[in-house]
């Protein structure tokens, strides 16, 4: 039986399950559960995800490259090794500074 690249008991590297597409953005489901998700991205430069809120908290981790995280329209500038929490219901925003990579933990609740 083949496991999945994001399955247990598999290592592997995030930046690795993950390539950029030109002009565009990548995610993947890593884990996805009714408590929560955890989703991995590859944002081409100057890609964006607008201004848009969430009921539940977030956590952004970049993992390669650089990013712009709006949270309540105040711009915090991330880098590889970065992690920011994105409030629930308050409005938030990426931008890709240039390519970049990250991992969005989501819990509900």
């Amino acid at each position: 039986m083949e496991k999945s690249i994001f399955g247990p008991a598999n290592v592997f590297r995030f930046n690795e399950k993950v390539e950029y597409s030109a002009e565009g953005i990548v995610s993947k489901k890593v884990i996805d559960r009714p408590v929560g998700n955890v989703t991995l991205f590859a944002f081409d430069e100057g890609q964006r995800l607008s201004e848009h809120s969430a009921p539940y908290d977030a956590m952004a981790q970049v993992i390669e490259g650089n990013a712009e995280i709006v949270i309540d329209k105040v711009p915090y500038q991330l880098m590889a090794g970065d992690t920011i929490i994105m409030p629930a219901n308050i409005t938030h925003a990426v931008n890709a500074v240039g390519k970049f990579k990250m991992v969005l933990t989501m819990i509900r609740g």
